[in-house]
């Protein structure tokens, strides 16, 4: 009996190793970078410059791609990624990466104006990490198409709230992007529950949703619960708001953090009788956790 134990949980899930906290670097840094500078941009015919907060984003993202860099036994060998364009979409963030930084910085030095396809390169860049998770089949909470539309609407709240956090250093107090913040949080709040609810519908191992599950209280009141208040607050002390967008960021690059390193758990089976020489095997057939 001890030896059909042994076997049964050498096939039991388990939590991956091969992305820890360089990777989930990549997706704070990039997620946030990009959302600020979609954030900005959009938000920008609103009365301030974006330009201030698109360098910002600028630098975001590629400490984002730093940390992947880092992550990389012969860091060279990253060049490699570039080959698969049309398989992969790690490659496809890879590609759209050098293009972003060549628009941006032509950008901030010549033609303000490019500012809006630095904004859509962005937009490229964020969608293009949501499916980097989706395409890793070999985990189920990141596959899970609900995982892309939380991955995406974190980087937006990421990024609005940042803004929300720096426009006051430049003397310049947006209600709209108050606004705008509000929206995301209650966005992205929906996304976590509708993602958590998939996961359970899709079964996917007990690990991973406990692990999810021991963030969530946290994550909503504190990631989005308490910045709704304070925004509210802000319309008497608006340097509430600052607060709020601080909150707002960190909660997300904290659930992001989770998500990658620490409820990325493996599908895994179990056998319901391990194979022993000279015993007959059952009628049953292997289930899948």
């Amino acid at each position: 009996m001890k030896r059909n134990r042994t076997s049964s949980a050498a096939y039991s899930p388990r939590i991956q190793r091969n992305w820890d906290w360089r990777a989930a670097g990549n997706f704070i840094g990039g997620g946030a970078g990009s959302g600020l500078i979609i954030s900005a941009t959009l938000m920008s015919p609103s009365g301030f410059d974006a330009l201030p907060f698109v360098f910002l984003g600028l630098i975001l993202v590629a400490a984002g791609l730093f940390c992947v860099w880092l992550e990389i036994g012969r860091p060279w060998r990253a060049l490699n990624v570039l080959k698969h364009f049309s398989t992969s979409w790690m490659s496809r963030e890879a590609w759209v990466a050098p293009l972003l930084f060549f628009l941006g910085i032509l950008t901030l030095l010549f033609e303000p104006l490019l500012v809006w396809l630095v904004a859509l390169l962005a937009a490229a860049f964020l969608y293009s990490q949501s499916r980097i998770l989706r395409a890793d089949k070999g985990i189920p909470a990141w596959r899970h198409p609900r995982a892309g539309h939380l991955v995406v609407l974190t980087g937006l709240t990421e990024g609005c709230g940042l803004l929300v956090l720096l426009l006051p250093l430049f003397d310049q107090l947006q209600w709209v992007v108050w606004g705008v913040f509000l929206l995301l949080l209650a966005g992205r709040a929906v996304a976590w529950r509708v993602y958590r609810e998939g996961l359970a519908q899709a079964k996917v191992p007990q690990a991973s949703q406990k692990r999810l599950a021991g963030i969530d209280r946290e994550f909503l009141l504190v990631g989005h619960v308490l910045p709704a208040l304070l925004l509210a607050m802000a319309l008497i002390v608006p340097e509430a708001a600052m607060l709020a967008g601080l909150l707002g960021m960190l909660a997300g690059a904290w659930m992001k953090y989770n998500l990658i390193t620490r409820a990325a758990f493996t599908q895994g089976f179990t056998l319901q009788h391990a194979p022993v020489r000279g015993q007959p095997a059952p009628q049953s057939r292997p289930a899948l956790n």
